[in-house]
């Protein structure tokens, strides 16, 4: 790429130097092997941006507007900023005024204005579409970003569509470098930018899509099983409330029921990952189980305490109950949904997994938006906030709660309950309603 209107920018391989980057921290510097020079990366052109991008967010955006400022002579990349592109071109105009008044404050609060930005329009065409004409459509969107970004006096230095494996610019008026079909994207993993990312200890953990699906509802005959859980939960639920004097003791109830999942999730580790994963958890928990938990983390003094579970041999497990609890908020309980996304958020950000991290407090103030502790943790995480203080207060409660504690006590189960799997998709549910129903009764006064 020789057209000068491309500009050269760098990125820092050490996103721990740029607070508002999605990478991992464990960057490195120094010369890499081939030449790379890991503690610098230089793109040059839009083929090589279009490339950087999963590097800096983690993660294969999909249906997303991605900002990213630019800073300096240098070009040295700053804040980024991903949302989703509205369905309706009528919602556009407000967005790019939004996006671009967002980015830019954010970009002086942290300390520096902005020279420059570059944008990203990233959908894929449905069924009968092509991405020539996801490309011709987007334009307007792109157009109405350049002005709102203009007018704040700060330029838009390149905006590329990427679709189907293909990038357009729409800076570039040059078809012997742009042409009008587009431009291939590089294979995966097999670009300078990739080697050097690597090199860095930068991750992509998939796409956008992938990540929100292990977070979303379970469908089909498993959902309506599930809902008639929750629905036989929040039956039980009515004469705990009237009698106020069972509330701590069904709380300590739930947190034991949490940990004996987490103990079974331990014992009972996946044989791989992704989607095949997911299923072996969700054949780990049984519906009424299930039931119990989500309805009992809506207590907030209830969800503290599993906030706790955040580091060491604990989070692991922890996040896979999360996820699979999440995944049980089915039909009328979605707003139930905010509980175990926020602690799979927790989790995931305080073990260094920034990009999911954000993706699941996304989820969480989306299922419900007034959620305070997701959007305390959603802020924190996108300020660049380290997560040591939380963490270490958490671990002060659980000494101060806890100051003999040992291993993670077993909680109350059957004999054989942490190896045979129950509520496997197929099976009858075996878990006695009963006992199980008695976790829920923590809700009572609950609050975010």
């Amino acid at each position: 790429m020789t057209n000068n209107n491309h500009e050269a920018a760098r990125i820092p391989s050490d996103p721990s130097s740029d607070p508002s980057s999605t990478g991992s921290s464990n960057g490195s510097s120094g010369g890499s092997p081939g030449g790379v020079d890991a503690s610098r990366i230089t793109l040059r052109s839009p083929a090589e941006l279009a490339d950087a991008l999963p590097y800096m967010l983690g993660f294969h955006p999909s249906d997303s507007l991605v900002m990213v400022a630019v800073h300096g002579e240098a070009g040295r990349f700053g804040g980024r900023l991903r949302v989703g592109i509205p369905a309706a071109p009528d919602e556009w105009e407000d967005t790019a005024r939004q996006v671009a008044d967002c980015l830019i404050r954010g970009s002086v609060r942290r300390g520096s204005r902005p020279d420059g930005i570059i944008v990203f329009l990233c959908q894929d065409p449905q069924r009968g579409d092509s991405a020539q004409r996801v490309m011709t459509r987007l334009r307007p969107l792109a157009q109405r970003i350049r002005l709102a970004c203009g007018a704040l006096d700060v330029p838009v230095l390149e905006a590329l569509c990427l679709s189907a494996g293909r990038y357009w610019s729409y800076c570039c008026p040059d078809g012997r470098c742009c042409p009008a079909e587009g431009t291939a994207l590089a294979a995966p993993g097999t670009s300078v930018m990739a080697a050097a990312a690597t090199f860095a200890g930068l991750q992509v953990r998939g796409s956008l899509r992938e990540i929100e699906r292990r977070l979303t509802p379970l469908r089909g005959t498993v959902a309506d099983a599930m809902e008639g859980a929750l629905d036989c939960a929040a039956v039980a639920l009515v004469p705990k409330i009237l009698d106020g004097a069972t509330r701590e003791e069904v709380g300590a109830e739930t947190v034991l029921l949490a940990r004996a999942l987490i103990q079974r999730m331990t014992l009972a580790p996946p044989s791989e990952g992704g989607p095949g994963a997911d299923a072996w958890d969700d054949g780990l928990l049984g519906h009424d189980e299930a039931a119990s938990l989500i309805l009992g983390l809506q207590d907030r003094e209830i969800r503290d305490i599993a906030a706790e579970w955040m580091e060491g041999e604990e989070a692991a497990p922890a996040l896979r109950l999360w996820r699979a609890l999440a995944r049980r908020c089915v039909g009328a309980y979605g707003e139930h949904a905010a509980a175990p996304l926020t602690l799979a958020g927790w989790v995931s950000w305080s073990t260094g997994d920034e990009p999911t991290a954000r993706i699941a407090l996304g989820l969480a103030l989306r299922a419900d938006d007034g959620y305070r502790f997701a959007q305390l943790l959603h802020h924190a995480c996108n300020e660049g906030i380290d997560p040591e203080g939380l963490r270490e207060c958490l671990r002060e409660e659980r000494r101060r709660r806890e100051p003999r504690r040992g291993r993670l006590p077993a909680g109350p189960r059957r004999a054989g309950s942490a190896t045979r799997p129950p509520g496997r998709p197929g099976r009858a549910d075996r878990t006695d309603r009963a006992s199980s129903r008695r976790e829920f009764g923590s809700t009572a006064g609950s609050e975010q």
